[in-house]
């Protein structure tokens, strides 16, 4: 599916639509594969950009197609210690599948590239699974790289512990 427009903005987390399709987007996220297959709660859908809004330092952008929102991308500013500069962290990335292949993920990290660099960031960071090959590829090829200090202690790797 073409379309014929393809429009990046960054959300409003109080404008009611841009609310809606984070939601929305987020919950198609979560209930796919990379997402973990488990839908989120109608609670989490409907609260998720107010709660977003909360946040100074969280940045989200939608892509629309033909005024459809079909992406989107989450990130929040963060710092690194060892270039004592500030970074944005992509926390989510997703297209819906009608629309892979289109460039939408290469736009959407655009923009926040562009954020960070007006924001005078030192870096972006984000999460990739390991098993996600094609995203790996994708970010490949928009410069990302594994993070490594040294070869001898190896590449750092993403923990949790989850506190609900």
């Amino acid at each position: 599916m073409m379309p014929s427009q393809l429009d990046i903005i960054r959300a409003d987390y109080f404008d009611p639509e841009h609310s809606s399709a984070i939601g929305a987007l987020l919950n198609a996220y979560a209930s796919g594969p990379m997402g973990g297959a488990r839908p989120l709660s109608e609670a989490v859908q409907a609260t998720v950009a107010g709660e977003l809004g909360k946040l100074p330092h969280a940045a989200t952008f939608l892509c629309y197609a033909d005024e459809i929102a079909v992406g989107l991308i989450n990130c929040f500013e963060s710092f690194s210690t060892f270039k004592a500069k500030k970074l944005i962290n992509i926390h989510d990335v997703f297209v819906a599948n009608d629309y892979r292949g289109l460039g939408i993920s290469r736009r959407l990290i655009a923009a926040v590239e562009a954020l960070a660099i007006d924001r005078d960031c030192c870096k972006l960071t984000l999460e990739v699974l390991e098993g996600n090959t094609i995203a790996k590829k994708a970010y490949s090829n928009m410069g990302f790289n594994s993070y490594e200090l040294d070869v001898v202690t190896g590449n750092a790797l993403f923990w949790e512990k989850s506190l609900l």
